[in-house]
């Protein structure tokens, strides 16, 4: 008996032993960019493997780079469209005037770290000097001919510090129009050598290459050959995933590009393949939980087209087990600054607030991603004002917020206060916090922590932040995954402790950075609404910018621990007002508003309501459009509107209120989608059955196309009455139809 408690003993003992060094080395097996997943892995030996998978060092390079720049720019900017044809004239590429320096001073301005360009849309319009085509900036007045856009943009970058990348087109719309196309020209594949040579024009670097390729394959490395060889270090190539037209079944020789890319460009990321994938929108919206290691069903190195992965779930456990490869793949969050790709005008063209693209860089950088912004240049060759200002704006925030961590001289782990990746602390399931505490107490309201992903990659599922408050711990953010950078965000808090907690992980975690930060938050402007029901909602007002919406609240978002007072008795909000916390129900009146944060309080907002809608109904109208319905004159949804149709006259819209009302007047909400159908001048009259109408009173409102703002119109009298009809007598600007928005009528107190 006492050799085997001996043994027990001694095996015991070994077992801690392994396991003690497993932990101080948290590894298993070694780290890979890829792994197989094998026909008799269990979940749990998958899950192991996913905590195995590593980023190369290029894509960890590209994932520090964390705010980039998109420049949008070729015929386009002049037609004013986003996708051009193929078939333009090169000659309307006007450009007169170009200033790459002032790009990259806005860039560097913005914290950005590199720039990819547009170097040829889907349109196959070149802005180098290629030896390949005339189709480009070869065609052009600009320079006589001579300039090279590129060229200028990498001698810019190099002056300023940034990286370049290069975004060009697999789509080719002048190959596939033009009568001499090489795109879908049915050519035989042959053994072509790359780069071919042009007479009068050969290449410094001497490498060639040889592929079994057909004409468009050919052209399209030809063409990377030069942008990867005569503009300096190419740091990011990006494809597109867009088709706007097919020709003869081509196909891509994606393995080809793939080699030449790797030899030519080592540093160099490829968006679109298998080093960067898509975020899957183009609105700037981002995942609650963003795993850069995905599973795929085939080996990622072999494969020649990689699809869009735009589910909000692509890296869960569920979807790990499912796949035959893990591979990490990081994730890229583009928008643009404008309502486009491409710049069209200063006035229509609405651009980001910087609310907005701050907020966007908080989530996407801060969200285990990188945050890439197109900001194209006007037919001037610069950016414009209103895009310098705001990527002004957001550099001095990112600088202000991030540029001083506030756990600078605090205690804990050396290996998560120093700032060095390859330095981390590990953790497991007893010893599963870290806990920070500085000399004296700090307000913060940003955390950030990074996993050491070069040597252990993502394996934190959920995490969460306690601050130490009247002698407790309280929770005071959570989240999921980690991955190379999570930001939380949350009311600010002041003390002298902080506490991290790891409760889920894939293995060992290993935390390798933690910083405090604090961004001081701005009472925000208010938007006062309300619903059918009659339920009133106070929010931080919208930016008005309408293109590829992703949803957020960005002011919400970045000003945590605002109070909104408010009153409904038409007095002004003081700190002793109603907090808002909830919608409430208004059967009418007016909402006063104002926001407070430190002590600091925002501008008043006021918002007039009328009876609730929820019993309206329609009696009648002349007519309507296909899709500008009656009803949407009275749902609550100013975006949403009424429109008659141009042969009717006059133009009426009759209204069940539901039952009878003492109303004292009307508000008038004209559509703000175009300016046709504001009712300049028009005619109130009511009815005591819905079937005959008398005329109560004409209403008239001036400079609704300049102005189109709600108008309120009070009755000279107070009137009594369930049915009411709106009728246009003149249209403002000579329009033919008359439109409604919105319709609110006033209850007499």
């Amino acid at each position: 008996m006492k050799n085997i408690f001996t043994f027990i003993i001694i095996t015991s003992s070994l077992i801690s032993c392994v396991q003690e060094k497993v932990k101080v080395n948290a590894s298993l097996m070694p780290v890979s960019n890829t792994i197989k997943i094998d026909d008799n892995d269990t979940n749990d030996s998958i899950i192991l493997k996913a905590a195995h998978v590593v980023p190369t060092k290029s894509q960890y390079e590209a994932l520090k780079n964390e705010f980039i720049a998109f420049i949008h720019f070729g015929p386009n900017t002049f037609t004013r469209m986003e996708w051009g044809n193929g078939m333009e004239d090169p000659t309307i590429f006007n450009l007169q005037n170009l200033d790459t320096d002032q790009w990259c001073k806005a860039m560097v301005a913005a914290k950005m770290k590199m720039v990819i360009i547009t170097v040829k849309h889907h349109d196959g319009f070149v802005l180098w000097q290629s030896r390949y085509t005339k189709h480009g900036i070869m065609s052009t007045p600009f320079q006589d001919g001579k300039g090279d856009i590129l060229k200028e943009l990498s001698e810019s970058c190099k002056k300023y510090g940034l990286k370049l990348g290069v975004y060009l087109s697999p789509a080719d719309l002048y190959q596939i129009e033009n009568k001499d196309g090489l795109y879908g020209n049915l050519s035989e594949y042959s053994e072509r050598t790359i780069p071919r040579p042009v007479e009068g024009r050969p290449f410094e670097n001497r490498t060639t290459f040889s592929f079994n390729v057909d004409d468009y394959n050919e052209y399209f490395l030809n063409q990377l050959f030069e942008l990867l060889t005569e503009y300096g270090p190419i740091h990011e190539v990006w494809f597109d995933g867009a088709h706007p037209k097919r020709k003869g079944g081509q196909t891509y020789n994606y393995l080809a590009w793939k080699e030449l890319i790797k030899k030519l460009a080592p540093k160099a990321v490829i968006f679109g393949k298998q080093d960067i994938r898509w975020c899957g929108n183009e609105s700037g919206g981002t995942r609650d939980t963003e795993w850069n290691v995905i599973p795929y069903s085939e080996d990622p190195k072999l494969m020649n087209r990689f699809g869009d992965l735009t589910e909000i779930d692509i890296g869960s456990r569920e979807k790990l087990y499912a796949g035959k490869f893990l591979h990490y793949q990081q994730a890229e969050t583009n928008t643009s600054i404008r309502e486009g790709w491409f710049y069209r005008d200063d006035d229509k063209q609405k651009v980001r607030s910087a609310d907005d693209v701050f907020d966007i860089y908080e989530r996407s950088v801060g969200g285990n991603s990188t945050f890439l912004l197109n900001i194209p240049p006007n037919r001037e060759g610069k950016f414009s004002d209103e895009d310098v200002k705001v990527l002004k704006e957001v550099g001095q925030r990112i600088t202000t917020t991030y540029g001083k961590n506030l756990f600078h001289g605090a205690e804990s782990s050396t290996k998560v206060l120093d700032k060095e990746i390859l330095s981390f602390e590990v953790l497991d399931s007893i010893n599963d916090e870290i806990v920070i505490n500085t000399n004296e107490p700090i307000t913060i309201n940003r955390l950030i922590i990074q996993e050491a992903i070069t040597t252990h990659g993502e394996r934190v599922e959920k995490h969460a932040v306690d601050a130490w408050i009247d002698s407790g711990w309280k929770e005071i953010a959570t989240a999921s995954n980690i991955g190379y950078k999570r930001i939380l965000r949350f009311p600010e808090v002041t003390t002298s402790k902080f506490r991290i907690r790891i409760s889920k992980f894939r293995f060992y975690p290993a935390i390798s950075n933690i910083t405090a930060h604090y961004y001081k938050p701005k009472p925000p402007q208010l938007t006062i609404s309300r619903d059918i029901e009659g339920k009133v909602n106070i929010q931080p007002k919208q930016h008005n910018f309408g293109w590829k919406p992703h949803g957020e609240n960005a002011s919400e978002n970045i000003n945590s621990g605002v109070k909104v007072y408010y009153t409904t008795d038409g007095t002004e909000p003081t700190a002793d007002s109603e907090i808002y916390k909830e919608s409430f129900l208004l059967e009418s009146g007016e909402v006063k508003a104002k926001s407070e944060v430190n002590g600091e309080k925002g501008s008043l907002a006021t918002q007039l309501f009328g009876i609730i809608k929820k019993g309206w109904k329609k009696l009648g109208e002349d007519s309507f459009s296909e899709k500008q319905k009656p009803e949407f004159a009275f749902d609550e949804n100013p975006t949403t509107y009424w429109q008659s149709g141009e042969k009717s006259k006059p133009n009426y819209l009759e209204i069940d209120l539901g039952k009878t009302y003492d109303l004292k007047g009307f508000i008038y909400t004209p559509q703000k989608k175009h300016n046709e159908g504001m009712i300049e001048k028009g005619i109130i009259r009511i009815s005591n059955d819905g079937k005959t109408w008398q005329l109560l009173e004409e209403f008239e409102f001036g400079n609704l196309i300049n102005d189109p703002t709600p108008r309120t119109h009070y009755f000279k009298t107070p009137i009594k009455t369930q049915f009411v009809r709106i009728e246009a007598k003149t249209i403002a600007g000579g329009g033919r139809t008359a439109a409604i928005a919105e319709l609110d009528f006033l209850m007499e107190e």
